[in-house]
């Protein structure tokens, strides 16, 4: 098995994507770090796991001293070495920006974007004494292939988790890790029935459902992330929608601007 015995660190396992992710990661033999500000979450994605493949450190992302400490403790459960950093924790926010309230745009650029940027600075040391052979995987998303209203806060902080991956793809290639991300549409997971901002009281899912726009199971994600560590795509699209709009976003611009004019609503997850 590719994966046995290499040591996971994964931020956002509390349920969601990072709790499918891990489960198929473990499946593989790998040991899985969950490091998440939601510690009860963690802990009950690791019961679901071996206990000797898994264990459970609390960690905000936006708090740039706490990583060095977490991917420490992180090292140390795993043998002194970490192969792979997967920065998936985020959160979602909708609506018109002129909706979104200083708080929230303010929590999602931290949670989405600062998070990522403090996560990889951190995870570099870790990595390149694993490398060849490591990685770091960021989860963007369907938002940040092109924006669309609704989205405006959200996409900016997924359209930044991609320009941080190419970046670092180049800047981290003289010491051979391995940098890619995932960029699902709509995962069917805890946060799609949440509101999408303070205002609204209509769910994520209820408007994509509106939107005749499909919603992916968790398992493909966790499938993805699978085939991103061990592929060699930079990005890795999951989902019919995300490949739609990459293909419109290459092939169709003019058309697909207009769709996104017309239709009021986002349209990747």
């Amino acid at each position: 098995m590719l994966l046995k015995n290499k040591t996971i660190c994964m931020t956002g396992g509390a349920s969601g994507i990072g709790r499918a992710t891990v489960q198929a990661l473990a499946a593989e033999g790998a040991r899985v770090l969950l490091c998440d500000i939601n510690e009860a979450g963690a802990r009950e994605t690791a019961a679901m796991l071996p206990a000797e493949q898994s264990s459970v450190h609390k960690l905000d992302v936006r708090d740039r001293e706490a990583w060095d400490a977490a991917l420490e403790a992180c090292a140390k459960a795993g043998g002194g070495k970490i192969d792979v950093v997967f920065n998936n924790a985020g959160i979602p926010l909708g609506g018109n920006l002129i909706d979104n309230n200083v708080a929230e745009i303010e929590r999602c650029l931290d949670i989405n974007l600062k998070g990522v940027l403090f996560g990889a600075q951190a995870a570099h040391p870790w990595l390149k004494a694993s490398a060849p052979g490591s990685c770091l995987l960021n989860t963007a998303s369907a938002a940040g292939i092109y924006g669309t209203p609704g989205a405006s806060v959200y996409s900016a902080t997924k359209f930044g988790v991609r320009a941080i991956t190419e970046c670092l793809d180049a800047e981290w290639a003289p010491d051979e890790i391995k940098v890619c991300d995932l960029m699902p549409g709509f995962i069917d997971t805890p946060l799609i029935d949440m509101n999408p901002n303070a205002g609204s009281n209509e769910d994520i899912r209820s408007r994509v459902l509106e939107a005749g726009l499909e919603i992916s199971p968790v398992a493909d994600v966790a499938d993805a992330a699978w085939k991103a560590v061990h592929g060699k795509d930079l990005h890795n699209r999951v989902g019919k929608s995300a490949h739609r709009l990459a293909f419109a976003a290459r092939w169709m611009p003019g058309r697909l601007r207009k769709m996104t004019r017309n239709s009021g609503q986002p349209l990747g997850g």
